[in-house]
């Protein structure tokens, strides 16, 4: 089980996940989306609905410093 309050802020909703093996632990992903989108004339992967800000990359970049 996963606490709500991490999965509210990596946006972990009701459905099916990735879990895969990583060293001694378990990484959970969301699958990741195949459907492209047309942003300003180029083809993007559409968003997973998780809007990254500075705060999420720097507490992901000072955790991987850990």
């Amino acid at each position: 089980m996963i606490p709500k309050q991490l999965r509210e802020h990596v946006g972990i909703r009701p459905g099916v996940v990735e879990v895969t093996v990583d060293g001694s632990g378990l990484r959970i992903e969301l699958p990741a989306e195949d459907a492209l989108v047309e942003r300003d004339g180029r083809l993007a992967i559409g968003g997973g609905g998780v809007r990254i800000d500075d705060e999420i990359v720097r507490s992901l970049r000072d955790a991987g410093q850990r």
